[in-house]
């Protein structure tokens, strides 16, 4: 891409995030409404830093049509927190539900969360697959110039990052979507040992509403079955 496409690109990006944002502000909708979806595996969504399921919604709204129950973990609120306390909320969330069989969908930092719940020593195995979009597997080398220590996390060198990146154990259970230019993980998403799909779209955050995406985590469904 042209440096005036990838800038292109990324102000598209910020707008879809700013009214996702805005969404979350505004919607009352209750997520466990879509709990009820129907005969197919549980999904549980995973949504990135400072975001709420709205950013998700696209991804929740098509899994549900196609008749998977849907959970959203509101104890995640802005998902702010660490990502072993995220893991722990989800694995806490599978069990007392008892949801067994189950997909993660996750995005950016929700990949993280959702690795670290399947490699849970006691419950990890209720997860039997993940599809992680634009999820930094190995860091972010723009991390450490990040204002926030939240977001300084996601460095390559970051103790978490580079214990999930060195445990390989789930990821043959992972699809890891991402496209062709994410402004925020320049090195990509590419995860050693998983099915890496690649879609032929720029951006970090408008990738989750984007047909082929939508496409992607269909296949991802479809190799859980």
């Amino acid at each position: 891409m042209t440096p005036a496409a990838k800038a292109w690109s990324w102000a598209l990006d910020y707008r879809y995030a700013v009214v996702r944002q805005a969404q979350a502000v505004l919607d009352h909708t209750d997520p466990a409404a879509y709990r009820d979806g129907g005969p197919r595996r549980p999904v549980v969504v995973l949504p990135g830093i400072w975001e709420t399921w709205h950013f998700l919604r696209p991804l929740i709204e098509h899994l549900h049509a196609a008749g998977h129950p849907v959970h959203v973990l509101a104890a995640l609120g802005w998902n702010g927190g660490t990502v072993d306390a995220g893991a722990a909320l989800t694995v806490d969330h599978l069990r007392r539900h008892d949801l067994t069989d189950a997909v993660v969908v996750a995005h950016s930092k929700g990949g993280l969360i959702g690795k670290a719940a399947m490699l849970d020593s006691a419950d990890g195995g209720r997860i039997t697959a993940m599809a992680a979009i634009s999820t930094p597997f190995s860091g972010s080398v723009y991390a450490r110039f990040a204002p926030l220590r939240s977001l300084r996390a996601f460095s390559p060198r970051d103790p978490t990052t580079l214990r999930l990146a060195a445990n390989r154990e789930a990821n043959n259970r992972i699809t890891s979507i991402y496209g062709e230019f994410d402004p925020h993980i320049p090195g990509g998403s590419e995860l050693p040992g998983a099915v890496n799909v690649r879609v032929p779209v720029a951006g970090h955050f408008r990738i989750l509403a984007d047909p082929r995406t939508l496409d992607a985590v269909d296949g991802a469904m479809a190799r859980a079955d």
